[in-house]
């Protein structure tokens, strides 16, 4: 059976706070050549009709 891990980014906190996108789309691409896929991204500050938040959960499949 496959077995995966998870990582969570949030954007509102640490190396992503403010959210540039060109800084995210770079870090998650070079996590895409780790392994890791992403499997779910949630706005979590949303005010103003503008997203401020984004909380990004990654997973990929553990070595056996």
């Amino acid at each position: 059976m496959k077995q995966f891990e998870y990582r969570l980014l949030d954007t509102v906190s640490g190396f992503f706070s403010g959210i540039d996108f060109q800084e995210l789309t770079n870090h998650l691409n070079g996590m895409g050549r780790e392994g890791w896929e992403v499997v779910s991204v949630v706005d979590t500050i949303f005010t103003s009709n503008r997203t401020r938040g984004l909380l990004i959960t990654l997973k990929r499949e553990l070595s056996s």
